[in-house]
């Protein structure tokens, strides 16, 4: 993946219509696009509006999926090169998450990021490896990458409500409780809930989740 990748997407200004006192970035799943989440900025808009919204597409175009993205090749089966993948993402999106905070004239402190499946994946590998803790990880229907080499990579420790659905047919629901327990060995605060006869999705009850998690960590 090239390192000089430069990462664009759909925003949304803050609902205010004043100056973005957060940032709330999605980091959408495998095959899909910026576009995907960036609607959810209208709910997070009631409990933080004063946040600013930003839905990057993925680096790379997705060869199952041509007019969508990726972040890594999700079928990858070779660790190495997988992990070499998830690197060359993660070092593009670490550049773009502290260009978006220096273009609001924002701290970490006032990020929250919101994945969804790869796009967790993403936010789980690149935040805790950041100096300092964003507010906050959100991240629904995703798993761990790494999860053996965080305790010694670890930079920061935000908090991060992990959502799931029961029936997740695309990635199983045990791995958000692999992740949790790696993450809690860690010392990252890590809440999880299980959505009953949900897929590969987000669901209202998720949403008000992210909302509640969203008030919390951004103090709104």
């Amino acid at each position: 993946m090239n390192g000089d990748v430069r990462l664009a997407g759909p925003q949304a200004g803050p609902a205010s219509g004043g100056t973005a006192r957060h940032l709330v970035m999605f980091l959408h799943g495998y095959g899909a696009d910026g576009n995907d989440l960036i609607s959810l900025s209208q709910p997070f808009a009631s409990v933080v509006p004063d946040a600013a919204f930003v839905a990057p597409n993925a680096p790379a175009r997705c060869a199952a999926q041509p007019f969508g993205y990726q972040w890594y090749d999700v079928w990858q089966q070779d660790r190495a090169e997988r992990l070499a993948e998830i690197r060359s993402a993660t070092a593009i999106l670490d550049d773009f998450i502290t260009s978006q905070l220096a273009a609001h004239g924002l701290g970490e402190e006032n990020l929250l990021l919101v994945g969804f499946s790869q796009g967790t994946m993403m936010s789980l590998f690149v935040g805790p490896r950041r100096a300092k803790a964003v507010a906050g990880i959100l991240g629904y229907s995703g798993r761990l990458e790494g999860a053996d080499l965080l305790a010694d990579e670890i930079r920061s420790k935000p908090p991060v409500t992990l959502v799931h659905g029961a029936d997740d047919p695309l990635v199983h629901v045990s791995e958000t409780e692999k992740a949790a327990a790696i993450l809690r060995q860690c010392g990252i605060v890590t809440d999880t809930h299980v959505r009953p006869g949900l897929g590969h999705g987000i669901d209202e009850e998720g949403i008000r989740i992210g909302l509640e998690f969203a008030a919390q960590t951004l103090g709104s």
